[in-house]
């Protein structure tokens, strides 16, 4: 099968990309920006990549176009495939009629920490010996791709709350059918699609309840959100984490279910948030047989992804991170876990409202107390339709807003000192800004 990717480009596309190549199908494909990472890892494994979205491109006649959500009406190439009627579908449509309907899914949704808990889940089963399927929307450190699709029986999968396309506002996770499904916390988010969070509570609840009796979800016991969503009808077999009354870690670290000891969790990554995250991958994985002795053998030796709490540089004492945390709750507890595993020094938050969410400016008023246990944040204007200035005004003078992206580096620089951590926060490439710390650090004369 010849398949056309509109939006090739975007991290879950691109997955995709890879993973219709190896199973064989000719893939080519199109994006407003093809440029690296991407374009050089699409292009490695023989994918034809077109720049722009010209009606040209209907001469190729694939044996479908798929379309990614960056495509709105009145894209040229959209048009024309409607107007001559060829055969299109959805990215998450088409990964499941061709990938995923014989294979045993285990999805991981949630508003955060889908990204961590995915590549905990893919390691733990790599290191079990089952040989995973995968498409996580980040890049694992203990695997070369984001993506791969093996003879395994087992897939896992970023189960996306975001809209599947133009033509299709039901969220991606919905069309996966997993078997196993994590369900870690449901917030307010995506407010560019959503009016409000009673509509991705039902987006969840779409997702419960088209799940099969035999399945089993895996469900955050301390997210009242989340409980309301599976109290609207589950049929499917549940089980909670973070509770007594489910998996759970005890004053010692150690998990326990069902009255049950299964030895000391031990992680790199900081965090409560982590240490949760770690619970749903272990009970996940126990559904597919992998006992928790095992997976905490595994968890024990995972690096982690990129961009999630990544470690970029230590340069004189001081450490400089990369997060791509940019919702209020994810921020509040990246804070709170880089605090917690260097107690003895300043935290400087460095912010780039940049998420559709963040620029419309829906969560601003959350974000001073977010960020109240920073010892100062740095926050860069960029793109913002609002003023972040005002904003943050709440914290006085532990917050700084900066337009000149130089300037702020500099300004870090000469606030920063041996002990001290610079988090950075983004949901994009933030000028190369880790760079421009590391250098800047470096060339520093006190």
């Amino acid at each position: 099968m010849h398949i056309h990717i509109i939006g090739i480009c975007g991290t879950f596309m691109g997955g995709l990309a890879a993973i219709a190549r190896s199973a064989g199908h000719k893939v080519t494909g199109c994006d407003a920006n093809v440029y690296p990472p991407m374009s050089t890892q699409l292009r490695s494994l023989g994918i034809e990549l077109i720049e722009g979205f010209d009606a040209q491109q209907l001469a190729l006649r694939p044996d479908v176009f798929v379309i990614g959500n960056v495509v709105t009406r009145g894209n040229p190439l959209m048009e024309a495939i409607l107007n001559t009627g060829a055969a299109y579908a959805s990215g998450p449509q088409w990964l499941y009629e061709h990938m995923l309907r014989t294979r045993w899914v285990l999805g991981v949704a949630g508003t955060h920490g889908k990204t961590t808990t995915t590549s905990m889940l893919t390691f733990i089963l790599e290191y079990a010996g089952l040989n995973p399927g995968f498409l996580i929307g980040g890049v694992p450190q203990d695997f070369e791709n984001s993506a791969r699709l093996t003879d395994s029986n087992f897939f896992v999968i970023e189960a996306d709350e975001y809209d599947t396309a133009f033509f299709d506002k039901r969220s991606k996770f919905v069309h996966y059918h997993p078997r196993t499904a994590i369900l870690n916390n449901l917030e307010y988010d995506h407010a560019d699609i959503f009016p409000d969070v009673a509509a991705i509570q039902r987006q969840f609840h779409h997702l419960v309840r088209t799940m099969p009796g035999n399945a089993r979800i895996i469900a955050n016991g301390q997210d009242p959100l989340l409980a309301q969503a599976i109290g609207f009808g589950c049929w499917t077999e549940l089980e909670r984490f973070g509770i007594e009354q489910g998996w759970a870690l005890n004053s010692e670290g150690v998990v326990v279910f069902g009255g049950q000891r299964y030895g000391e969790l031990k992680i790199e990554l900081p965090g409560e948030h982590n240490r949760m995250n770690a619970l749903a991958a272990i009970a996940a994985a126990r559904h597919v047989g992998i006992t928790p002795q095992v997976s905490l053998e595994a968890l024990a030796r995972f690096k982690g992804v990129k961009r999630r709490m990544e470690l970029r540089g230590l340069v004189r004492g001081v450490r400089v991170y990369d997060d791509f945390a940019h919702h209020p709750t994810a921020i509040a507890t990246t804070v709170d876990g880089l605090k917690r595993a260097f107690p003895n020094g300043r935290i400087l938050a460095v912010l780039e409202p940049r998420s559709n969410t963040m620029k419309l400016g829906t969560m601003k008023a959350q974000l001073p107390d977010a960020l109240k246990h920073a010892d100062h944040t740095f926050v860069f204007q960029g793109k913002t339709s609002w003023d972040a200035a005002e904003a943050f005004a709440p914290m006085g003078a532990k917050a700084t807003t900066h337009s000149d992206l130089d300037q702020l580096v500099r300004a870090v620089t000469q606030m920063a000192k041996p002990e001290d951590s610079v988090l950075v926060m983004s949901n994009g490439s933030f000028g190369g800004v880790h760079e421009k710390l590391l250098t800047a650090l470096a060339n520093h004369v006190q």
